[in-house]
Protein backbone atom coordinates (compact mmCIF):
# COMPACT_ATOMS: atom_id res chain seq x y z
CA UNK A 1 0.00 0.00 0.00
CA UNK A 2 1.34 3.44 -0.86
CA UNK A 3 2.33 5.66 1.74
CA UNK A 4 0.67 8.41 3.25
CA UNK A 5 2.18 11.65 2.63
CA UNK A 6 0.83 14.49 4.50
CA UNK A 7 0.64 17.38 2.58
CA UNK A 8 0.81 21.35 4.03
CA UNK A 9 1.05 23.01 0.90
CA UNK A 10 0.55 26.65 1.18
CA UNK A 11 -0.38 29.72 3.67
CA UNK A 12 -4.48 30.83 3.18
CA UNK A 13 -2.78 33.57 0.62
CA UNK A 14 0.09 34.92 -0.10
CA UNK A 15 1.37 38.06 -1.85
CA UNK A 16 4.52 39.48 -2.79
CA UNK A 17 4.37 42.94 -4.10
CA UNK A 18 6.02 46.53 -3.15
CA UNK A 19 3.32 48.33 -1.05
CA UNK A 20 1.55 45.33 -0.48
CA UNK A 21 1.36 46.53 3.34
CA UNK A 22 -0.83 49.43 2.32
CA UNK A 23 -3.43 46.48 2.00
CA UNK A 24 -3.00 44.84 5.36
CA UNK A 25 -5.95 46.54 6.90
CA UNK A 26 -8.24 45.21 4.38
CA UNK A 27 -7.58 41.67 4.18
CA UNK A 28 -7.46 41.36 7.86
CA UNK A 29 -11.30 42.62 8.10
CA UNK A 30 -12.22 40.53 5.33
CA UNK A 31 -11.24 38.05 7.77
CA UNK A 32 -13.26 39.49 10.32
CA UNK A 33 -10.15 40.60 12.59
CA UNK A 34 -10.55 43.27 14.26
CA UNK A 35 -8.18 42.94 17.43
CA UNK A 36 -4.89 41.88 16.68
CA UNK A 37 -1.53 41.47 18.72
CA UNK A 38 1.73 42.26 16.71
CA UNK A 39 4.67 40.39 17.85
CA UNK A 40 8.44 41.35 16.80
CA UNK A 41 11.27 42.18 17.44
CA UNK A 42 13.62 45.32 17.78
CA UNK A 43 15.54 45.18 14.69
CA UNK A 44 12.77 43.70 12.87
CA UNK A 45 10.18 46.52 13.37
CA UNK A 46 12.72 48.87 12.95
CA UNK A 47 13.10 47.47 9.09
CA UNK A 48 8.89 47.33 8.50
CA UNK A 49 7.94 50.26 10.55
CA UNK A 50 8.80 52.41 7.23
CA UNK A 51 6.35 50.63 5.28
CA UNK A 52 4.07 49.93 8.33
CA UNK A 53 0.35 51.35 7.51
CA UNK A 54 -2.14 53.75 9.80
CA UNK A 55 -4.45 51.09 11.25
CA UNK A 56 -8.30 53.16 10.97
CA UNK A 57 -10.50 50.30 12.30
CA UNK A 58 -8.51 47.30 13.39
CA UNK A 59 -7.19 47.75 17.11
CA UNK A 60 -3.59 46.60 17.62
CA UNK A 61 -1.23 45.61 20.63
CA UNK A 62 2.45 45.35 20.43
CA UNK A 63 4.44 42.53 22.45
CA UNK A 64 8.17 42.76 21.53
CA UNK A 65 9.59 38.60 21.97
CA UNK A 66 12.76 38.12 23.81
CA UNK A 67 15.12 36.30 20.56
CA UNK A 68 13.81 32.95 21.03
CA UNK A 69 11.14 31.03 20.01
CA UNK A 70 11.03 29.15 23.88
CA UNK A 71 8.48 27.89 25.34
CA UNK A 72 8.43 30.49 27.96
CA UNK A 73 7.98 32.64 25.05
CA UNK A 74 5.00 30.56 23.37
CA UNK A 75 2.97 30.56 27.07
CA UNK A 76 3.44 34.08 26.91
CA UNK A 77 1.68 35.22 24.00
CA UNK A 78 -0.53 32.72 24.16
CA UNK A 79 -1.64 33.91 27.51
CA UNK A 80 -1.77 37.55 26.39
CA UNK A 81 -3.89 36.28 23.03
CA UNK A 82 -6.34 34.97 25.02
CA UNK A 83 -6.54 37.77 28.13
CA UNK A 84 -6.27 40.19 25.52
CA UNK A 85 -9.62 38.64 23.40
CA UNK A 86 -7.46 39.08 20.10
CA UNK A 87 -8.92 38.00 17.06
CA UNK A 88 -5.24 36.89 15.72
CA UNK A 89 -1.58 37.52 15.98
CA UNK A 90 0.98 38.96 13.61
CA UNK A 91 4.30 38.04 13.73
CA UNK A 92 6.60 40.70 11.93
CA UNK A 93 10.53 39.51 11.47
CA UNK A 94 12.70 36.27 11.06
CA UNK A 95 11.86 32.90 11.46
CA UNK A 96 12.09 32.93 14.91
CA UNK A 97 9.51 35.58 15.88
CA UNK A 98 7.50 33.88 12.78
CA UNK A 99 7.27 30.62 14.27
CA UNK A 100 6.50 32.13 17.53
CA UNK A 101 3.51 33.49 16.08
CA UNK A 102 2.62 30.37 14.60
CA UNK A 103 3.10 28.28 17.68
CA UNK A 104 0.69 30.65 19.49
CA UNK A 105 -1.60 30.61 16.96
CA UNK A 106 -1.58 26.80 17.39
CA UNK A 107 -2.49 26.97 20.99
CA UNK A 108 -4.92 29.23 21.05
CA UNK A 109 -6.46 28.66 18.13
CA UNK A 110 -6.49 31.83 16.59
CA UNK A 111 -5.69 32.84 13.04
CA UNK A 112 -2.05 33.92 11.94
CA UNK A 113 -0.64 36.66 9.50
CA UNK A 114 3.34 36.52 8.88
CA UNK A 115 5.22 39.39 7.41
CA UNK A 116 8.95 38.29 6.92
CA UNK A 117 11.58 40.75 7.43
CA UNK A 118 14.37 38.62 6.42
CA UNK A 119 14.99 35.88 3.02
CA UNK A 120 16.42 33.23 5.42
CA UNK A 121 14.28 30.53 5.69
CA UNK A 122 10.62 29.37 4.24
CA UNK A 123 9.17 30.12 7.59
CA UNK A 124 6.77 32.44 6.59
CA UNK A 125 5.42 29.48 3.92
CA UNK A 126 5.24 26.34 6.01
CA UNK A 127 3.36 25.41 9.40
CA UNK A 128 6.59 24.29 11.27
CA UNK A 129 8.13 25.72 14.49
CA UNK A 130 11.50 25.10 15.69
CA UNK A 131 11.40 24.97 19.32
CA UNK A 132 14.37 26.31 21.71
CA UNK A 133 14.92 26.56 25.22
CA UNK A 134 15.17 29.86 26.98
CA UNK A 135 19.15 29.74 25.98
CA UNK A 136 18.55 28.99 22.75
CA UNK A 137 19.21 25.59 22.68
CA UNK A 138 17.28 23.49 20.03
CA UNK A 139 14.97 20.98 21.85
CA UNK A 140 12.16 20.07 18.40
CA UNK A 141 10.51 20.97 15.60
CA UNK A 142 6.80 20.95 15.43
CA UNK A 143 4.22 20.75 12.21
CA UNK A 144 0.86 22.31 12.94
CA UNK A 145 -2.20 21.27 10.98
CA UNK A 146 -3.22 25.16 9.76
CA UNK A 147 -1.14 27.33 7.96
CA UNK A 148 -1.14 31.07 8.06
CA UNK A 149 -3.92 33.10 6.73
CA UNK A 150 -1.95 35.61 5.09
CA UNK A 151 1.59 36.17 3.64
CA UNK A 152 2.13 39.14 3.08
CA UNK A 153 6.19 40.28 1.84
CA UNK A 154 7.36 43.74 1.18
CA UNK A 155 10.30 43.09 -0.80
CA UNK A 156 12.04 46.32 0.08
CA UNK A 157 12.31 44.90 3.80
CA UNK A 158 13.69 41.75 2.82
CA UNK A 159 16.15 44.00 0.70
CA UNK A 160 17.76 45.99 3.78
CA UNK A 161 18.23 42.67 5.79
CA UNK A 162 21.99 41.77 6.29
CA UNK A 163 23.87 40.17 3.73
CA UNK A 164 25.02 37.48 4.97
CA UNK A 165 21.58 36.09 6.21
CA UNK A 166 20.38 36.31 2.62
CA UNK A 167 23.20 34.55 1.68
CA UNK A 168 23.12 31.82 4.80
CA UNK A 169 19.16 31.42 3.62
CA UNK A 170 20.53 30.53 0.18
CA UNK A 171 22.92 27.78 0.78
CA UNK A 172 20.15 26.87 3.12
CA UNK A 173 17.69 26.22 0.68
CA UNK A 174 20.28 24.76 -1.56
CA UNK A 175 19.84 21.76 0.74
CA UNK A 176 16.38 21.45 -0.22
CA UNK A 177 17.60 20.03 -3.74
CA UNK A 178 20.14 17.58 -1.90
CA UNK A 179 18.79 16.34 0.96
CA UNK A 180 14.96 15.55 -0.78
CA UNK A 181 17.27 14.26 -4.32
CA UNK A 182 18.81 11.47 -2.48
CA UNK A 183 15.91 10.34 -0.47
CA UNK A 184 13.81 10.59 -3.75
CA UNK A 185 16.15 9.95 -6.52
CA UNK A 186 15.21 5.67 -6.27
CA UNK A 187 12.03 5.93 -5.89
CA UNK A 188 10.71 5.01 -9.50
CA UNK A 189 7.02 5.38 -9.11
CA UNK A 190 6.27 8.90 -7.05
CA UNK A 191 2.93 9.86 -5.77
CA UNK A 192 1.79 13.42 -6.97
CA UNK A 193 3.03 15.33 -3.80
CA UNK A 194 6.23 13.70 -4.26
CA UNK A 195 7.03 14.83 -7.92
CA UNK A 196 5.76 18.15 -6.10
CA UNK A 197 8.38 18.01 -4.03
CA UNK A 198 10.96 16.79 -6.28
CA UNK A 199 10.06 19.24 -8.95
CA UNK A 200 10.56 22.33 -6.61
CA UNK A 201 13.81 21.29 -4.79
CA UNK A 202 14.90 21.04 -8.37
CA UNK A 203 14.16 24.73 -9.21
CA UNK A 204 15.49 25.93 -5.77
CA UNK A 205 18.76 24.71 -6.74
CA UNK A 206 18.18 25.87 -11.02
CA UNK A 207 16.98 29.23 -9.63
CA UNK A 208 19.46 29.77 -6.83
CA UNK A 209 22.25 29.07 -9.45
CA UNK A 210 21.06 31.24 -11.92
CA UNK A 211 19.75 34.12 -9.75
CA UNK A 212 21.77 34.80 -6.75
CA UNK A 213 24.74 36.40 -7.75
CA UNK A 214 22.84 39.06 -9.27
CA UNK A 215 20.26 39.36 -6.13
CA UNK A 216 23.21 39.27 -3.67
CA UNK A 217 24.17 42.53 -6.05
CA UNK A 218 20.99 44.39 -5.44
CA UNK A 219 21.14 43.02 -1.68
CA UNK A 220 24.56 45.44 -1.35
CA UNK A 221 23.58 48.47 -3.51
CA UNK A 222 19.99 48.29 -1.90
CA UNK A 223 18.43 48.52 -5.89
CA UNK A 224 15.90 45.62 -6.53
CA UNK A 225 15.95 43.49 -8.88
CA UNK A 226 13.95 40.42 -10.45
CA UNK A 227 16.64 38.34 -9.61
CA UNK A 228 16.69 39.30 -5.70
CA UNK A 229 12.88 39.22 -6.06
CA UNK A 230 12.82 35.60 -7.61
CA UNK A 231 15.47 34.57 -4.81
CA UNK A 232 13.45 35.69 -1.89
CA UNK A 233 10.65 33.95 -3.82
CA UNK A 234 12.75 30.37 -3.93
CA UNK A 235 13.97 30.84 -0.35
CA UNK A 236 10.07 31.56 1.20
CA UNK A 237 8.10 29.69 -1.24
CA UNK A 238 9.60 27.01 -3.10
CA UNK A 239 11.88 26.28 -0.64
CA UNK A 240 8.48 25.87 1.71
CA UNK A 241 6.42 23.64 -0.74
CA UNK A 242 9.52 21.19 -0.70
CA UNK A 243 8.95 19.97 2.69
CA UNK A 244 4.77 20.75 2.40
CA UNK A 245 4.42 18.47 -0.36
CA UNK A 246 7.10 15.91 0.58
CA UNK A 247 6.76 14.97 4.16
CA UNK A 248 9.73 14.07 5.88
CA UNK A 249 11.33 13.38 2.24
CA UNK A 250 11.65 17.03 1.62
CA UNK A 251 13.10 17.90 5.20
CA UNK A 252 15.89 17.26 6.29
CA UNK A 253 18.98 14.00 5.43
CA UNK A 254 22.72 14.91 5.52
CA UNK A 255 23.60 18.52 5.39
CA UNK A 256 21.36 19.21 8.05
CA UNK A 257 23.05 16.59 9.85
CA UNK A 258 26.33 17.73 9.77
CA UNK A 259 25.27 21.01 10.82
CA UNK A 260 23.45 19.64 13.76
CA UNK A 261 27.40 17.87 14.30
CA UNK A 262 29.25 20.91 13.98
CA UNK A 263 27.40 22.56 17.02
CA UNK A 264 30.05 20.43 19.23
CA UNK A 265 32.77 22.91 18.29
CA UNK A 266 32.77 26.01 19.95
CA UNK A 267 34.39 27.71 17.33
CA UNK A 268 31.41 27.07 15.07
CA UNK A 269 28.78 28.75 17.57
CA UNK A 270 29.15 32.13 15.52
CA UNK A 271 28.66 30.81 11.98
CA UNK A 272 24.72 31.33 10.88
CA UNK A 273 23.00 27.75 9.99
CA UNK A 274 22.72 28.09 6.42
CA UNK A 275 26.85 28.42 6.39
CA UNK A 276 27.14 25.44 8.53
CA UNK A 277 24.41 23.68 5.99
CA UNK A 278 26.66 24.91 3.36
CA UNK A 279 29.42 23.02 4.87
CA UNK A 280 27.04 19.99 5.46
CA UNK A 281 25.93 19.75 1.59
CA UNK A 282 29.37 18.83 0.79
CA UNK A 283 30.10 16.57 3.16
CA UNK A 284 26.95 14.60 1.85
CA UNK A 285 27.97 14.69 -1.53
CA UNK A 286 30.96 13.20 -0.64
CA UNK A 287 29.59 10.34 1.38
CA UNK A 288 27.13 10.17 -1.28
CA UNK A 289 30.43 9.70 -3.99
CA UNK A 290 29.05 12.45 -5.64
CA UNK A 291 32.51 14.08 -6.52
CA UNK A 292 32.12 15.78 -9.97
CA UNK A 293 28.78 17.23 -7.81
CA UNK A 294 31.23 19.00 -5.44
CA UNK A 295 32.95 19.97 -7.82
CA UNK A 296 30.37 21.90 -10.04
CA UNK A 297 28.34 23.02 -6.87
CA UNK A 298 32.24 24.98 -5.31
CA UNK A 299 32.37 27.53 -8.23
CA UNK A 300 28.99 28.66 -6.90
CA UNK A 301 30.29 28.76 -3.07
CA UNK A 302 32.98 30.62 -4.07
CA UNK A 303 31.05 33.28 -5.87
CA UNK A 304 28.75 33.82 -2.76
CA UNK A 305 31.98 33.13 -0.29
CA UNK A 306 30.23 30.39 1.42
CA UNK A 307 32.44 28.36 3.84
CA UNK A 308 33.95 25.08 2.17
CA UNK A 309 36.45 23.73 4.64
CA UNK A 310 36.19 23.33 8.72
CA UNK A 311 38.40 26.84 8.30
CA UNK A 312 36.09 28.65 7.00
CA UNK A 313 33.69 28.22 9.79
CA UNK A 314 36.06 29.23 12.10
CA UNK A 315 38.07 26.13 13.34
CA UNK A 316 41.60 27.49 13.32
CA UNK A 317 43.35 24.51 14.49
CA UNK A 318 41.66 21.22 12.63
CA UNK A 319 42.80 17.95 14.46
CA UNK A 320 41.63 14.44 14.53
CA UNK A 321 39.73 14.63 18.21
CA UNK A 322 37.49 17.32 16.83
CA UNK A 323 36.85 15.81 13.12
CA UNK A 324 35.88 12.75 15.57
CA UNK A 325 33.51 14.94 17.73
CA UNK A 326 31.80 16.43 14.48
CA UNK A 327 31.37 12.75 13.04
CA UNK A 328 29.86 11.21 16.60
CA UNK A 329 27.55 14.12 17.12
CA UNK A 330 26.30 13.98 13.14
CA UNK A 331 25.52 10.32 13.40
CA UNK A 332 23.74 10.08 16.94
CA UNK A 333 20.68 6.82 16.12
CA UNK A 334 17.93 10.14 16.01
CA UNK A 335 20.37 12.39 13.41
CA UNK A 336 18.70 12.61 9.38
CA UNK A 337 21.99 11.54 8.13
CA UNK A 338 20.56 7.59 7.92
CA UNK A 339 18.22 8.24 5.54
CA UNK A 340 21.59 8.26 3.73
CA UNK A 341 21.70 4.98 1.59
CA UNK A 342 24.09 2.84 3.46
CA UNK A 343 25.53 2.67 7.39
CA UNK A 344 26.45 5.61 8.48
CA UNK A 345 28.87 5.58 11.03
CA UNK A 346 31.28 8.03 13.06
CA UNK A 347 34.59 6.72 10.91
CA UNK A 348 32.77 7.14 7.87
CA UNK A 349 31.77 10.65 8.28
CA UNK A 350 35.22 11.22 9.53
CA UNK A 351 36.91 10.04 6.45
CA UNK A 352 34.19 12.07 4.34
CA UNK A 353 35.40 15.18 6.57
CA UNK A 354 39.26 14.35 6.21
CA UNK A 355 38.46 13.78 2.73
CA UNK A 356 36.91 17.49 1.89
CA UNK A 357 39.72 19.12 3.93
CA UNK A 358 42.54 17.46 1.18
CA UNK A 359 40.42 18.54 -1.53
CA UNK A 360 40.20 21.64 -0.80
CA UNK A 361 43.71 22.44 -0.25
CA UNK A 362 44.43 20.49 -3.09
CA UNK A 363 42.02 22.63 -5.00
CA UNK A 364 42.55 26.15 -3.51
Amino acid sequence: MMETIYVHGAPGEYVLQKGILDQLEAKLLERGLQKILIVHGQKSWKAASPFWPALDTVESTEYIYNGENSLTEIATVSRLTVEGGFDAIIGVGGGKVLDLTKSAGHLTHKPVVLIPTLTSNCSPWTPVSVIYDDSGRFLRFDIYPVSASLVLVEPRILLQGPVDMLIAGIADTLAKWYEADVQLAAIEDKSVPLEICYFTAKQCKDLLLKHSKSAVSAARTGILNEDFIKVAEAIIMLGGMVGGFGDRYGRVAGAHAVHNGLTVLEETHHALHGEKIAYGILIQLILEDKWDELASILRFYRELALPVSLEDLGVQEVTEEKIIAVAEKTVVPEESIHVLPGEMTAAIVSEAIRNLEKYIKAHA
